[in-house]
Order: C-alpha cells, then structure tokens, then sequence
C-alpha cells in the first residue's frame, strides 16, 4: 500500500476519535447542563426534622421537587459525602463535622443575596468559631443533649449522668447512639475534657460506659421519645427536643440539665461541594428561614431555634421550654473536631456497641 493512503487512513482515524471525543463532552456537558436546570433539590437531613407539610409548600409554591434522604448520625452523613458524587444538595451537619467539612473544602460558598431572610437569624448563633462570616452555612437549629426521666417509674432524684448508674435503671435507658455525646458525658464524669484526643481517656470513658451497659435498653437516635413516652423506659438520655416531644405526650417525663456536663449542639444547613441545583438549595434555604416556616418546623420538632422572629410567633409554654438559662447556657460545651483522634472514637464506642 502506497504511503499516501496509509497518512489518508491515519488521518481519518484521528478525526473519528476527535469527533467521538467531542460528541462524548458534548453529551456530559448537555446532562450536567439538564441536572442543573432541573426543578429540583436533593436533600440529606436528619429524620424527624423538617415536617412534610413544609417540604409540600416550598413545592407547590416553587414548583421544584424535593428528594429527601435521611441519616441517623454525622459519621452516616460524612461518609456519604466524603465518598464523592453523593447528588446532594442541602446537607446539616453538627459544627464538628462542619468544621471538618469546610477544612477538607467539601462545601460551596453560599450566595447570601439570595438570602434575605437570613436576617431572622438572632447574631448569637451567626459568626462561631468555626465558619466566622458564615459563608458556608446556616444556623438552623440547637439544642442541649439532656437526661430524661419518668418520675412514675423511678423513686429517686436524678441529677446527672452518675444517678443512672443505679441498679434500679437495669434494663431501663434508652440512650443516644451518639459517640461523642454520650462518651463526652462519660469523659466528664471522670473529670476530663469531653472533647480530649488522648487516648487513655477515651478508653477510660468506654469503660466506665460499660458499666452503665447493663441499665442500657436499647441505642436510639432515630426516635428515642417512643419508648420514653410509651413507659417502656425509665430514662434516657437523648437530645433535649426529643425529650420536649416524649414529655408532651406523657406527663410523667422530667427534663435533667445533667450537673456534670451539658452538651451544647448547633445544625447549620451547607451546600455540598458540586451541589448541581446550588440555585434551587438556596431558595430551600430561604424558605426555612421565613419567620411562619420556622415556627412550623419548631412546633413539630420542638429544638432549640436561632430564627429570632419564628421565636416570637410561638406560644409562651413551648418558648421557655426550649430556651435555656443563660447560666446554662454559660456552662454547656460544644463537641469540636478531634482530628485523628476520632478513630480513637470509633473503636471504643464500636467496643461498647458490641
């Protein structure tokens, strides 16, 4: 074969692969283009926190479509994310996994022009440590990790975290599954800084957690109020709006304020990194802000609020239940990001749980 005709066939070999090439960009850069014209929104969030009656509003008014995850722990929601390509596009870690989050660059930058309810936000939730202008994340709820106890059921005075070791609770805790709380109480009980990276502590707190193992009913971060309100537990001890909710139903249940150690919470909302309805998120966002959607939510899920308008719209008995003394508050300790420490973490609370 002549020279000539192999350059022809090389040739048209190239602009076939070329051609191929551009026809396959030009496919993804079309599917990623509908993705983010698409009237939707993608959202990962705790379970039993945003009613649906809210999530049916925001669609009948937007005319967007809300996809909704749940997940029962940050550790659930993290490893979803971190392992790329979750599609999400409203996410609300804790701070600690905030923190992390934003220290890996997993987050977009939100554009607060597009949200201007963010003025209901009260200052004293906006600017903490760990987003300072807060452009990454929301405020959207808070709260205190609480004791709960039936007062039917058990014939002594609790006052903090070392009153559930008492024979008389066997069989009869429910109990966080929540490794940095609950091994935070643990931590402070035996007189260590709740968010310590040393290893030694750690351990110690799991041991004296297996002390307690035997007053242990059941871990629950799903809906710990049910077996509360249901008096199919003496106590527990849980976040405090799941406490408000098994007290509402069963007048029996008394909220602690443990003496040893108060955990302070705070969910702020985010937008994952490559989120593709960014646009539609912040207007979810928004949304949840305005003062008559943010009282909804908080009459559902009676946590802590920073919406200091919604606040105003609640009824007085449900507003000085949630809100906390400020020298309570003065004592109450956020869970910070440990780095590696954390996998020191892991390990003893799976040696608890096993």
């Amino acid at each position: 074969m002549k020279s000539g005709t192999w350059k022809r066939i090389y040739l048209l070999s190239v602009s076939s692969v070329i051609l191929a090439a551009v026809f396959i960009l030009g496919g993804c850069n079309q599917e990623t283009k509908s993705k983010e014209d698409e009237k939707a929104v993608n959202i990962f969030n705790w379970s039993q926190y945003i009613p649906d009656q809210v999530i049916k509003k925001f669609e009948e008014e937007t005319g967007i479509k809300v996809n909704y995850d749940t997940y029962a722990s940050n550790e659930e929601m993290y490893a979803k994310l971190s392992a790329g390509q979750s599609g999400y596009d409203v996410v609300f870690p804790t701070l600690y996994y905030l923190e992390i989050m934003e220290k890996q660059g997993m987050l977009e930058k939100i554009n607060k022009g597009n949200i201007p309810h963010l003025k209901n936000i009260d200052q004293d939730f906006m600017g903490l440590y760990v987003d300072p202008n807060n452009d990454y994340s929301i405020p959207f709820m808070w709260g205190t990790g609480i004791i709960a106890v039936n007062e039917k059921l058990v014939d002594k005075e609790v006052t903090g975290y070392k009153d559930l070791f008492d024979p008389q609770f066997k069989n009869g805790i429910v109990a966080s599954d929540d490794m940095r709380f609950v091994l935070g109480a643990m931590l402070a009980m035996e007189g260590y800084d709740p968010n310590t990276k040393d290893e030694k502590q750690i351990e110690e707190a799991g041991k004296k957690m297996k002390e307690l193992l035997p007053n242990i009913k059941l871990f629950d971060n799903e809906s710990p109020k049910t077996v509360l309100a249901n008096n199919e537990v003496k106590a527990g001890i849980l976040y405090g709006g799941e406490a408000i909710l098994a007290q509402q139903e069963n007048p029996d249940i008394k909220l602690v304020l443990p003496k040893e150690y108060l955990l302070l919470w705070q969910e702020n909302v985010v937008i994952p990194k490559g989120a593709l309805h960014k646009e539609n998120a912040e207007r979810f966002i928004d949304f949840l802000l305005r003062p008559e959607i943010s009282k909804e939510i908080t009459m559902s899920y009676p946590y802590g609020n920073p919406n200091k308008e919604a606040l105003k719209q609640l009824p007085e008995d449900l507003r000085s239940v949630i809100d906390l003394p400020a020298n309570e508050l003065k004592r109450g300790i956020y869970a910070r990001d440990v780095g590696e420490a954390t996998a020191v973490y892991d390990r003893v609370w799976a040696e608890v749980k096993q």
